[in-house]
Parts: structure tokens; C-alpha cells; sequence
């Protein structure tokens, strides 16, 4: 018999990251009674400004989008049933090759260790069943990204005792190739993902471990993404539509790191081998 709830933990690199690679896993986990944490490294104060104004544009205040951004990270937890944010406060990183890459309080420039410090008080704290990351690339190169998958693998290795079974999120090739398609019959983003390019982004398909059907929570996902409104990077998902959001944002894929309960090959419960 189990002493405590099932705990999952998710670490993120800014606000809205949450929702987009873990938003329906984190809903239909907390709808199931499994305490949910999502911890966020940075602020997010490289992202848009008001009407979109970028980092260095006129009217770009990093103190004031960072203020803002926080608060829309805690209007999507609240959609998502979040049950603890915590947040670490780092400064966004900004884009490989930014200037705020090596600010003195950026994420990419602290030091590995002293960030996992912070993180595996949490991991001790919270005690988490499933703890979720990013691959060593981020997903997609950014710096901050980067640097959870670093610091998230340090931590999990400071908590000796910590049991927790650790993924990657992933998104499958296949999952790119439907979303250009997508994109190609509506007529929009013409530049996007090629079905027929010679190195295609995401996950080769056979190396997902794990599947999860998040089509119940389809409505608080895509409420979560609307809550992050001051942000480009989310609008062209909501822009699609429900049905089409539904379509390729239904499953969220993740690749198992560790695991020592002996789980099957391919899941569709994160917590298998755990209840």
C-alpha cells in the first residue's frame, strides 16, 4: 500500500513550454488524483513584448515581460489543474548566439551543478514517481532547453535515492510529417516541415517508449495556450483550430531514460509498473 500520492514532475525552460510538449499529460494525470508539479527554469524575458515587439525593440521592457509571462504561467497551471509551480528564476537565455546567452543570470551561463543543487532539493521534496524533461538537443536547439536536459540528467544523479522513472518528451517524425502536411493543405506555412526532407525532424518513430493518449484534455490544453496570449510561438497551433489541434496535439510521446520497474516496451501510462 502506497503512503503517498502518485507524484509526477515536469521541468520546463520558460512559461508555456508546459503546454506545449506536456500540457495533456499533466491534465489527464491530475484528473486522475496524481500530484502534479511543474517546475519552470526561466523567467521568459527574452520572449515578445507587447503587439510582438522583440528582445532590443523599442518598447521591450525584459523586467515587464517577465512579470507578464508569469502571470499567464499561472493562469495555464490553473487550466491544467497544475496542484505546485515552482519557479527557479533564472534569466532566459535568449536564442543560440544571443548576447543574453552569457548574461550573469542567465540560465545557459550558470554552472550545471549549481542549478541541479536547486533542482534535486525539489526532486527531494516532492518525491516524484515520473519526472519529465527534454532531450539533449531540447528539441530543437535552444539554449535554455538545452540546459534543463543537463540539468534535469545532474540532479536525477545528486538523488541517490530517487526512484523515479525519467523521460524525454519527443515528437515523433511522423507527428512533423502530418503537422506539414497540415499546414500545406490550408495553405499556410509553406516553409514548414518537409515529409521528404533528407534529415527529418523528431523522433525516428520506433524509438518512442511511450505514448499518451491525452485526447480527454484536449480543451484545457488548448485553453492553457491561449492563457500564454502574449506569445507568438503558440499561436499557430491555436490558429489551426480545436479540430485540428485535436488532430496532431491528441498524443504526447516521450522516449524512456530510466526506468527500473520493468515497464513494457511501449507504454501508455507513464505510472506503469507504479500503481
Amino acid at each position: 500500500m502506497r503512503d503517498r500520492p502518485l507524484t509526477l514532475m515536469a521541468v520546463h525552460a520558460h512559461p508555456d513550454d508546459e503546454v506545449t510538449s506536456t500540457g495533456g499529460t499533466l491534465a489527464r494525470y491530475a484528473a486522475e488524483g496524481v500530484t502534479t508539479v511543474v517546475v519552470t527554469c526561466t523567467d521568459g524575458r527574452c520572449g515578445d513584448g507587447p503587439n510582438g515587439v522583440k528582445p532590443g525593440e523599442a518598447g521591450h521592457d525584459p523586467e515587464a515581460v517577465a512579470a507578464h509571462r508569469r502571470r499567464e504561467l499561472e493562469a495555464s497551471c490553473a487550466e491544467l489543474k497544475v496542484t505546485h509551480l515552482e519557479m527557479l528564476g533564472y534569466h532566459d537565455s535568449g536564442m543560440l548566439g544571443w548576447d543574453t546567452n552569457a548574461a550573469p543570470q542567465s540560465f545557459w551561463a550558470t554552472p550545471v551543478t549549481a542549478a541541479a543543487e536547486r533542482l534535486a532539493g525539489l526532486i527531494r521534496r516532492y518525491r516524484p514517481d515520473v519526472l519529465l524533461t527534454y532531450d539533449e538537443n531540447g528539441g530543437y536547439g535552444h539554449p535554455d532547453h538545452i540546459q534543463v536536459h543537463r540539468v534535469t540528467m545532474a540532479a536525477v544523479e545528486l538523488v541517490t535515492d530517487s526512484s523515479a522513472k525519467v523521460y524525454m518528451s519527443a515528437l515523433p517524425r511522423s507527428a512533423f510529417q502530418r503537422i506539414g502536411e497540415r499546414m500545406r493543405e490550408m495553405g499556410i506555412g509553406t516553409d514548414g516541415p518537409d515529409p521528404a526532407a533528407e534529415q527529418p525532424m523528431g523522433w525516428p518513430d520506433e524509438e518512442i517508449t511511450a505514448r499518451i493518449d491525452v485526447t480527454g484534455t484536449l480543451e484545457q490544453k488548448f485553453a492553457a495556450l491561449s492563457a500564454h496570449a502574449s506569445q507568438g510561438d503558440g499561436a499557430f497551433f491555436l490558429s489551426l483550430g480545436r479540430e485540428v489541434f485535436g488532430e496532431i496535439m491528441g498524443v504526447e510521446c516521450y522516449v524512456r531514460v530510466r526506468d527500473s520497474t520493468g515497464a513494457p516496451a511501449v507504454e501508455h501510462d507513464l505510472f506503469s509498473g507504479l500503481r
